[in-house]
């Protein structure tokens, strides 16, 4: 699996973007980054976007892909979203209000966009791949995943608080390559990361003290753009080992 890194950040500005990592050059885990990152071209290969949730900075490439598109496909780009994930784009973003509904244009038997809901609970393919959803604790329905193709795989956390979960699936995961975690806040602001579900280095610390692999690269996203020096000295304090922040353009093979 080759392996992407479109947007990390946990925030836009100029110098950093909302996540979306490419696979394969044709799948496409959230979309915070696809339509200022790739040319025309490149967006004709993505045949698959996984969502993990419906925040903004997760989905707000794809009704932008979907106008970007419309008349140059034969075939729908699939979108995968949990149920709620996938009512919440139905009902507040392809309305017809805030945007067109793709899902029906430019015909109803022949879209440009497709949504496919899927269970919490129970693994799906996509861009020949396999996803293992597992809930994680945030505001709206969130998952994380682990990834697989044969004997290879990798994890990420999505946006999440403490969790319990999603660690046990990871370490009952064979042949698991990396995990990507996210860390949004600085400690000073941990009632806040509470609130929202999300992680500050602190909790950080505990949350991988749940993993059982000492040897498994650990990449960190979703840094808050105005917190990112903060964030920086914070882990880089933990000495945790293996451990690296992603930047936008980093790829890997898993």
């Amino acid at each position: 699996m080759r392996f992407r890194v479109l947007g990390c950040s946990g925030g836009e500005l100029p110098d950093h973007r909302t996540t979306c990592f490419l696979v394969d050059g044709r799948l496409a885990i959230d979309a915070g980054a696809l339509t200022s990152s790739l040319p025309l071209a490149k967006l004709l290969k993505v045949d698959d976007v996984v969502l993990t949730h419906s925040h903004f900075d997760h989905v707000k490439d794809v009704p932008l892909l979907a106008d970007l598109l419309v008349g140059l496909r034969k075939t729908p780009v699939r979108v995968h979203a949990s149920t709620e994930c996938a009512r919440t784009l139905h009902k507040s973003v392809f309305n017809g209000k805030l945007w067109p509904d793709f899902t029906r244009i430019p015909s109803a038997r022949s879209p440009v966009m497709e949504l496919r809901p899927f269970s919490t609970e129970r693994a799906f393919q996509a861009g020949g791949l396999t996803f293992q959803p597992v809930p994680v604790r945030h505001p709206v329905e969130s998952v994380g995943f682990v990834v697989s193709r044969g004997r290879s795989a990798f994890a990420i956390s999505g946006d999440t608080g403490p969790t319990t979960r999603f660690w046990k699936q990871v370490n009952s995961t064979p042949g698991l390559k990396a995990l990507l975690v996210e860390v949004s806040f600085p400690n000073r602001l941990q009632r806040l990361a509470d609130l929202s579900g999300h992680l500050t280095p602190r909790t950080l610390a505990r949350e991988l003290a749940k993993l059982q692999r000492a040897d498994l690269p650990i990449l960190l996203y979703h840094l808050k753009p105005a917190y990112v020096p903060a964030l920086r000295r914070e882990v880089a304090a933990l000495r945790l080992p293996n451990v690296r922040i992603l930047e936008v353009g980093d790829t890997f093979t898993f």
